[in-house]
Formats: structure tokens, C-alpha cells, sequence
């Protein structure tokens, strides 16, 4: 199975591409056009579907092609943003109406498995969060407070499943996991056989028209009454970049030597915190943990962020071998909670879904409940708390700001000239870096057969400059986190337009194959 990185995640080991129904096209006019194939896309096609609508599903890449091809798939019906945070920001009504919609997602979820018979290693467990020092005490009682208040099935206890020392700890009970790509395979196999319409490698450029909505792709176009960007953030240049700040998360699959993995799920309580979970995957287990959050494009040496990783889990674990390692993206809301609804900015008719933090697996399935009801009912009682429109100063300003001040734009000027890049040709394989020269500025990479790849270094979304992503090969955006390939294919919105390519010639050749 594709996926957005070089690396591979442990959904993906052995996993296929998703192959679609031949001979399916859409209607003349659709009811709702779907846009991305992960989690979030996947299931409103197929609640949207099942209310009657006729919907096609178009996805840049292959399905599971973005984050939920990367998560450690969490369930949970608690979240990064307590609900402590959620009482104090948006009042106790819509504390508890966030409760309603975790629960009535996870429902959802296990309803989908059973329904379906989705084999994809759904299971229970219980949740263990933990304090591992005095500081990260008091957090963690307002955390079990407020939960207990929203009706969440939370207390304190006295042991833990996990090897690592705390001086407080507590249990959600009823928490789950899953293989996401399974289970999201398993939901576009049941949508097409209602009858849904998925495109796969149809990247959706531009959208024009009012009543009916006109999507351009390079293949032709689709008309749909509705259109819903399921992309993890939507493209273009849109309000909700500037709301939404973009990190990378990593994640590693282990086996251990004595085969003592925990039958739970446990997250400490440390900025950025660290995640814990097991999972059985054809006959093996695996210790499936992640962390070492950064923002996307602001971390010189992604390698790093999995050693760090990997040393902490060997502080605790008997580690036997690390088997995968990957990372995935996510943004961060500025006022910590998501932004599904209407997209501002546009008709009334089109609609988003983004921001969802660490918990892209929840929020991605309340979106589809919302999303549904929005377009079937004109209504949800969802729809303020997560409205993309909403404002609230005092609860994300100080984000707001934060993030903010990491958007500077660049001007990009024309390109190098094969002449003048030769003095580059010398970097080693694997080597990339952003060049300067007269004035001018490119993205350079060599790959292991010495062959230079040269693109602009202005990300094509609002012209910030790239960085370089060593662990997954990537150029990615420390603004708003478009990410691109080392050929300038898109990889992650917002971008909607590839790299310009630089025509470097025999540059590409090193200095011993040009003798």
C-alpha cells in the first residue's frame, strides 16, 4: 500500500492498494462529491450513502494514502484537549456535547465492525493515563474530574500493565484499537457495492459554480450539488491554515524479549506526550508506541526524532528488534478543538473537516456523523460546537499567535541554469539541501543512484520556504504543511499546485562519472 513517506507503517506491510470496481462513473450531477480517501472520506461516503445520496469518492492518490495510513489507531472518548480545557473555553453544555459525540463515534465504529464483519483486529482495551511526576499530578486529576463530569467511565487505580514508573495513575475503561486500513477498505468495498463511485489518482484542482458545484481534475470534471474536502485540510489558501498548525508525529513497531506486551492502550502525561499500545498482526505481536512531536518543517534532523524514540522505549521494554518506523501528520486547532462544517470562504454548499490533533481516528468519524446530518437534515446539534466559522479569541489567540509567526513568505526567482548547478553535483547520495546562487534558491537531492532531483523551494501554497524531511524523504512546508516529493509531487495539502521542476542536466551526474 502507498503511502505518504518513505517509510513504511506496519498497516501498510503487506497491504494492497485498494483496487476499485471497474467501469464505475459518476452521475451527470451527483449529490455529494467526497474529496480524500482516508478515514474522514471514507466513512461520510458511505453514512451519506445509506441516507440516500448518490456520492462519488475522489482521492489524489490511493485510498489511505495520508494519515490514516500512518496513525497508531487509538480510540478514545477522551482527547489531546481535556475536557477541563473544553468547560473553561466553551462551556460545560459543550463539554458534554463533545462527550456525546466520542461516544456516539466509537459506537459507530464497533456498529461498522460488527455490521460488516470487518476483520481489522478491533478490540476493547482500557486506557491507562499516567503522572510520572509531581507537576503532571494536578493535570491529570483535573483531566479524571472533568471526564467523570462528562459521564466518561474513568478513576483512579492502583496498578498499571505497563513498565514504566508513575506516581498517579488512571483507567478509561472501554477504550479500542484497530487496523485502520482494513477497516476503511473494508467501508469503500461496502459503498461501492451500494453503488458509490470511487476515483482513485483523481486530484481535485480547483472548484467553480454555486448551486452546482464544478470540480476540475486532469481527467475532466465532476458536477455534485455538495462537496465535502475530507483532506485533513482543505486546499488552497483558506482562514483554517492560519487556525491549523501542522506537525509530525513518529511512531515505532517493536517485538520484545520477553514477550510481556501490555493488553492496553497508556499515554504519560510529558509535552509531547508519548502513546503505547500492542498489536497482533498474522500470528506476531508487535509494541506499536509513538511521540516526539514537532512541527512539520522545523526539525533538522528527523532521524533523531525516532532515536529519541527508540531510546526511550528501551529505558522500559526488553526491545527485541524494531521491525517499522514512520511518521504522520496532523494539525493542531488554535482553540483545541476541530473545524468541521461549512468551509469559509466558500458556497454554502461545500464543506470541510480538519484540525483534529492526536485524535484524527475519532474526530475523522464524528465528522461523518456531522457531515451527514448537515447535508440530509440541514442540522446537527454538532454543528457550533465544531463550526469552522466560529470564533473564539481568548481560547486559541495565544496558539493562534504562536503558530502564526512562523508564516514568512519567500520569493522565489527563476530557475538555476545547468552550468551553474554543476558545482552542486558533489553531495552525497541521500544528501538534500536548499541552494543558493546569484540570488537564486532551489530544493536538491541526490538519490542512491546519484541522480540529482531539483525543484523550487517556495512551497506553491503561499511561497514559504521548504525544508527537508530526511526520514521520509520529503520537502515539507513549515507554515501551513504541504508536503512534496523530491520531484515536486504533492504529497499533503494545502498545496494544490506541484513544485516547479528545475531542468539541471548533466548536473545530475557526480563528479566521477563527469570525468
Amino acid at each position: 500500500m502507498n503511502r505518504d513517506g518513505a517509510n513504511e507503517s506496519i498497516w501498510q506491510h503487506k497491504t494492497a492498494n485498494y483496487e476499485t470496481k471497474p467501469g464505475r462513473k459518476a452521475d451527470e450531477i451527483c449529490d455529494v462529491l467526497i474529496i480524500g480517501g482516508g478515514i474522514t472520506g471514507v466513512t461520510t461516503a458511505l453514512l451519506l450513502q445509506k441516507a440516500g445520496k448518490k456520492c462519488v469518492l475522489a482521492e489524489a492518490m490511493t485510498l489511505g494514502f495520508g494519515t490514516t495510513g500512518g496513525t497508531t489507531a487509538h480510540l478514545n472518548d477522551f482527547f489531546d484537549t481535556p475536557y477541563y480545557k473544553v468547560i473553561k473555553d466553551f462551556g460545560e453544555s459543550n463539554a458534554k456535547l463533545l462527550a456525546e459525540a466520542a461516544s456516539e463515534a466509537m459506537t459507530l465504529i464497533k456498529a461498522n465492525v460488527e455490521d460488516y464483519h470487518i476483520d481489522c483486529n478491533y478490540e476493547t482495551k482500557d486506557g491507562y493515563l499516567f503522572a510520572l511526576n509531581e507537576n503532571q499530578i494536578k493535570e491529570l486529576e483535573d483531566i479524571v474530574e472533568s471526564a467523570q463530569k462528562m459521564g466518561v467511565g474513568v478513576g483512579f487505580i492502583n496498578d498499571s500493565p505497563f513498565p514504566i514508573p508513575y506516581l498517579k495513575i488512571a483507567c478509561f475503561r472501554e477504550q479500542a484499537q484497530f487496523q485502520p486500513v482494513k477497516y476503511i477498505l473494508q467501508l469503500a468495498a461496502e459503498f461501492e457495492k451500494g453503488g458509490g463511485v470511487i476515483m482513485q489518482n483523481c486530484r481535485v484542482n480547483q472548484l467553480s459554480g454555486g448551486d452546482i458545484v464544478e470540480a476540475t481534475f486532469a481527467g475532466g470534471t465532476i458536477k455534485a450539488k455538495h462537496v465535502i474536502y475530507a483532506t485533513h485540510i482543505p486546499p488552497g489558501v483558506n482562514i483554517l491554515h492560519f487556525r491549523c498548525a501542522p506537525y509530525r508525529s513518529y511512531a515505532i513497531a517493536a517485538t520484545l524479549k520477553n514477550d510481556k506486551y501490555p493488553d492496553a492502550l497508556g499515554y504519560d502525561l510529558n509535552d509531547p506526550y508519548h502513546y503505547y499500545r500492542s498489536q497482533d498482526i498474522d500470528g506476531k505481536k508487535y509494541l506499536i508506541a509513538g511521540g516526539e512531536d514537532h512541527k512539520t518543517g522545523h526539525e533538522e534532523n528527523t532521524d533523531a526524532c525516532f532515536r529519541r524514540l527508540e531510546s526511550h522505549l528501551k529505558s522500559y521494554f526488553e526491545i527485541e528488534s524494531i521491525d517499522f518506523h514512520w511518521s504522520s501528520q496532523y494539525f493542531e486547532p488554535a482553540d483545541g478543538l476541530p473545524y468541521i462544517g461549512h468551509l469559509p470562504g466558500n458556497g454554502e454548499n461545500v464543506f470541510t473537516a480538519t484540525g483534529f490533533g492526536g485524535n484524527g481516528m475519532i474526530y475523522g468519524t464524528i465528522s461523518a456523523i456531522l457531515l451527514r446530518d448537515l447535508i440530509v437534515k440541514k442540522e446537527s446539534k454538532y454543528k457550533d460546537l465544531f463550526s469552522p466559522g466560529r470564533i473564539k479569541p481568548l481560547a486559541g489567540m495565544s496558539n493562534f499567535v504562536k503558530e502564526g509567526a512562523d508564516v514568512v513568505k519567500i520569493l522565489f526567482t527563476s530557475p538555476f541554469s545547468g552550468e551553474q548547478l554543476k558545482e552542486f553535483a558533489d553531495i552525497a547520495a541521500g544528501e538534500a539541501r536548499i541552494v543558493k546562487h546569484d540570488g537564486n534558491k532551489m530544493a536538491l537531492y541526490k538519490d542512491e543512484q546519484h541522480r540529482l532531483h531539483a525543484v523550487s523551494s517556495a512551497c506553491t501554497h503561499i511561497k514559504c520556504s521548504l525544508t527537508w524531511n530526511g526520514t521520509e524523504k520529503s520537502w515539507d512546508c513549515p507554515c501551513h504543511g504541504s508536503r512534496f516529493s523530491i520531484d515536486g509531487e504533492i504529497l499533503t495539502a494545502p498545496a494544490v499546485v506541484e513544485l516547479e521542476k528545475v531542468n539541471i542536466g548533466e548536473a545530475s551526474l557526480s563528479n566521477a562519472e563527469r570525468k
